[in-house]
């Protein structure tokens, strides 16, 4: 997308409507899918309307700042870039352009275990030191591909745990998107009316680096994304239980932290294992249907570990005003994945920048507005439950 383009882009959401004309209808359906009617994805948006801001006048802010400190490191801003899958399709090299935008921002970006690109491609100076993991099926598996995350050089992992099964494919295969992602006639007419994405991410991606594989599901590659048996690297994870979080604390030396908590006795058990944090999601409302937002939920938790380690969180975070009433109720840190996303299947590495600086401005624009000089002084005192 170009400079002009990209001047045309004032929200987050707008990246979504320019990703809705940029990318073909499955991908974009991939992206934007959530489970069967949607009611955890309008839980987790319409959560943020139960709270309001109260905020204090003639508070001096000339300088606010927007720093924030998490697990000894000082990032520019409260948010980071949270996981996301197949990034590589719809975006050149999608994964590799998010994670050098964030590090150029100062920001956090989790590389997925989903990505279609080498994590150790993805990890050193100019990427990633955060790399979050399905747990394979048996604990040789897991042993070895936590040892090659290691070495691969990530000092954070975190690990999802609310995908015990795949979720109900109904969107997906209603937007033409499906696992193994076969050739199809829509998908070819798709790509011909979209000529950027066309030329600009598939085929380059194919002409320099061929057929995308996942690449960091285990400690070795993996299956090609056409291949038929593609599902067998995203299953076998029904018998996994606490124990095996057990197992992976005992073996990873680095930070730990523990994604897809909602319930605030999960919470008490991730310290109990000795996690160094833990992330309040309900990922993305991809998963179970009718399932609380992680908003809602988020007071409960902190109350129930009660500041044993720090509390993150993601679901639909869009506005800064939105990651201020997150970060007032007493998180630690809020994830975006989707707006990201967006950012880069229409303006790569640029993109990603423009979204950072969008929800940057908008965060210090409202504590300003809010009477508040830096993130340690917000909390519950700004708000009012509605």
């Amino acid at each position: 997308m170009s400079a002009r383009r990209l001047a045309r882009i004032l929200s987050l959401d707008d990246f979504e409507r320019a990703a809705r004309r940029h990318l073909p209808r499955p991908l974009f359906g991939y992206v934007a899918s959530v489970a069967e009617d949607g009611g955890t994805a309008q839980a987790s948006r319409e959560a943020f309307d139960n709270y309001a801001f109260l905020p204090r006048v003639l508070v001096n802010v000339s300088e606010v700042s927007t720093e924030t400190e998490l697990f000894g490191r000082r990032y520019a801003y409260p948010f980071g870039i949270a996981p996301m899958g197949i990034s590589a399709l719809t975006a050149y090299r999608g994964d590799r352009a998010l994670a050098r935008a964030a590090t150029d921002a100062g920001i956090p970006m989790i590389v997925s275990g989903t990505s279609l690109i080498p994590m150790e491609t993805l990890a050193g100076q100019d990427g990633s030191d955060w790399f979050q993991a399905y747990l394979p099926g048996t604990p040789k598996e897991i042993d070895a591909l936590l040892a090659r995350v290691e070495r691969a050089g990530f000092t954070k992992l975190v690990i999802t745990v609310d995908y015990a099964v795949p979720p109900n494919p109904e969107n997906h295969r209603r937007a033409g998107f499906s696992s193994p992602l076969r050739p199809s006639l829509r998908l070819a007419r798709d790509g011909l009316v979209r000529p950027r994405w066309l030329f600009g991410t598939f085929l380059r991606t194919l002409w320099l680096h061929g057929v995308p594989h996942f690449e960091n599901s285990t400690a070795t590659r993996g299956v090609p994304v056409l291949a038929k048996n593609v599902n067998r690297d995203f299953s076998g994870r029904r018998h996994l239980d606490w124990s095996t979080l057990e197992r992976v604390r005992a073996r990873w030396p680095g930070t730990l932290v523990v994604k897809g908590i909602l319930h605030p006795e999960d919470a008490r058990r991730v310290v109990a294992v000795g996690a160094d944090g833990l992330i309040v999601s309900n990922h993305g409302g991809r998963q179970l249907d009718d399932t609380i937002a992680p908003l809602t939920m988020l007071p409960e938790v902190l109350e129930a570990i009660d500041g044993a380690v720090p509390v993150m969180i993601d679901g639909s975070f869009r506005r800064g005003s939105q990651v201020l009433k997150a970060l007032s109720l007493g998180a630690s840190f809020v994830f975006l994945g989707r707006p990201f996303n967006y950012a880069a299947s229409i303006g790569g590495e640029a993109g990603v920048a423009k979204a950072v600086t969008l929800l940057g401005e908008e965060l210090e624009r409202n504590m300003s507005l809010l009477g508040v000089t830096n993130i340690e002084a917000l909390g519950p005192h700004y708000l009012r439950r509605l």
